[in-house]
C-alpha cells in the first residue's frame, strides 16, 4: 500500500509519498501559496499539482490534524462525522485546523475513492492523567465545556521516543522530549506513553515559542483589556504573533538571527536564548519530579536538533540530576549529547512525523 502524507499549513503544503516498506519514493514542499509570484493561487492547485507530480495514484492519504479535542486517542479514517468535528474544534486551533481541513476536503475532491485518515496531534496526549490535564476552574467547565490540557505535537513526540526507546534497547524509561522549534512543547513519557505536557487546551500555552507567548499570568490578559483598553483580538495577535522568541527579543522569531545578535554580545539576544534555556531547564526539573526520576532527555524539531547553544546553558542546570554533557558532541549535534559518565541520557533524535502518519495511515485502512 502506498500512502501520500499530506501536511497542509497557511500558505504552504509539505508532502511526502511513501511505498509498501514506509521508504519515501518522493517528496516536496509548495510554499508561499496565493502570495504574489506564487507558483501557485490557492491550496487546491498546490495539492492538484502534488497529485499528478506522483509516480503513481496513492493507496491512501494520511494528514496531519493538529486538534481533535477528547474525541480521538489514535488516528481515525476521515468521514462527513470526522469532518464535522475537525471544523468544530477550529476554534481551539485557529492557525492550523482550518488548513488540515482544507487539505482534507481538496484530497478528497480530486480523489474521492482513495481512503483518507487523519493523524491527530492531541491523540498521543490522551493518556496524560486528570491530575495532569484538568485544570483548576470551576468542574462544570471541564464536564459541560471539555476545557483541559489536550497537548500538541503528539505525532512528533511519540515518533522520537519510539526511537530513543529503540536506542536504550528497552520498551520500559522516563523519558522527556523537547520538541523545539517556531512552536515548541515538552513531553513527560513513562514507557512510552505521555504523562503531561506544555501545551495546554490551545498551542499557546507551555515554553516561550517563536512568536507565542507561551504560559504567562492570566491577570495580564484583563489588565490589557480593562487597563489599556485593547479588545480582544488585539490581545490574541499580540500573544500569537507579536510575543515569544519576537516579542522578547525585539530582534527575529528566527532563533539564528538571535543568536548572530548574541555572539556579538548584544544584551536583548543574551537575555532571550538564557531565558528559553532556563524555561527548558524549569520544565524538564518539573517532569523529573513527575516521574519520579529520569532516564533519557531528548532535543527535536529544528532549533532543538540545531541550536546546540541553547542546549548547553538548559542542560548546564541540570546536573544535579545526574546528568553530564559531552560539550564536544552537542556542538556537533551528534545523536547522542552525553558524556559516558553520564548517568541519564541525553539524545538529538530529528523527528519524522510523516513517516509516524505513513505507519498509522496504513494501520488504520
Amino acid at each position: 500500500m502506498k500512502i501520500l502524507v499530506i501536511n497542509s499549513g497557511s500558505s504552504s503544503v509539505k508532502y511526502q509519498f511513501f511505498n509498501n516498506k514506509n521508504e519515501v519514493i518522493k517528496k516536496g514542499y509548495v510554499e508561499r501559496i496565493g502570495l504574489p509570484l506564487a507558483k501557485c493561487k490557492n491550496h487546491a492547485e498546490a495539492i492538484n499539482q502534488i497529485i499528478m507530480s506522483l509516480p503513481e495514484t496513492p493507496d491512501a492519504i494520511g494528514h496531519r490534524v493538529v486538534h481533535g479535542g477528547n474525541l480521538y486517542n489514535k488516528a481515525t479514517k476521515i468521514t462527513t462525522t470526522v469532518i464535522k468535528h475537525i471544523k468544530e474544534l477550529s476554534s481551539l486551533a485557529p492557525l492550523h485546523n482550518p488548513h488540515n481541513l482544507e487539505g482534507i476536503l481538496i484530497c478528497k475532491k480530486l480523489l474521492p475513492k482513495t481512503p483518507q485518515v487523519a493523524v491527530f496531534d492531541t491523540a498521543f496526549h490522551q493518556t496524560i492523567p486528570e491530575i495532569a490535564h484538568r485544570y483548576a476552574i470551576p468542574k462544570k467547565y471541564y464536564e459541560k465545556n471539555n476545557i483541559r490540557r489536550y497537548g500538541f505535537h503528539g505525532t512528533s513526540h511519540q515518533y522520537v521516543v519510539n526511537e530513543a526507546l529503540k536506542h536504550m534497547k528497552t520498551k520500559k524509561a522516563k523519558i522527556i522530549s523537547c520538541h523545539l522549534g517556531n512552536g515548541s512543547s515538552i513531553t513527560a513519557t513513562l514507557n512510552g506513553k505521555s504523562i503531561d505536557t506544555t501545551m495546554g487546551f490551545t498551542p499557546l500555552e507551555g515554553i516561550m515559542m517563536g512568536t507565542r507567548s507561551g504560559s504567562i499570568d492570566s491577570g495580564i490578559i484583563f489588565h490589557l483589556h480593562n487597563k489599556l483598553k485593547l479588545k480582544p483580538e488585539k490581545i490574541e495577535q499580540i500573544l500569537q504573533n507579536e510575543s515569544g522568541l519576537l516579542g522578547h527579543s525585539g530582534i527575529s522569531s528566527d532563533m539564528r538571527k538571535i543568536y548572530a545578535k548574541y555572539k556579538k554580545g548584544n544584551k536583548a539576544a543574551i537575555a532571550t536564548i538564557e531565558t528559553l534555556a532556563y524555561q527548558i531547564a524549569k520544565q524538564i526539573g518539573a517532569y523529573a519530579a513527575s516521574l519520579n526520576g529520569l532516564d533519557a532527555i531528548i532535543f527535536t524539531g529544528t532549533l532543538g536538533q540545531n541550536a546546540f547553544y541553547v542546549r548547553k546553558i538548559a542542560l548546564e542546570q541540570l546536573t544535579y540530576l545526574g546528568l553530564k554533557i559531552d560539550p564536544n558532541l552537542n556542538t556537533k549535534n551528534s545523536s547522542a549529547i552525553h558524556h559516558k559518565t553520564s548517568k541519564i541520557k541525553a539524545f538529538v533524535i530529528p523527528t519524522n512525523e510523516e513517516l509516524q502518519i505513513a505507519k498509522e495511515t496504513r494501520d488504520t485502512v
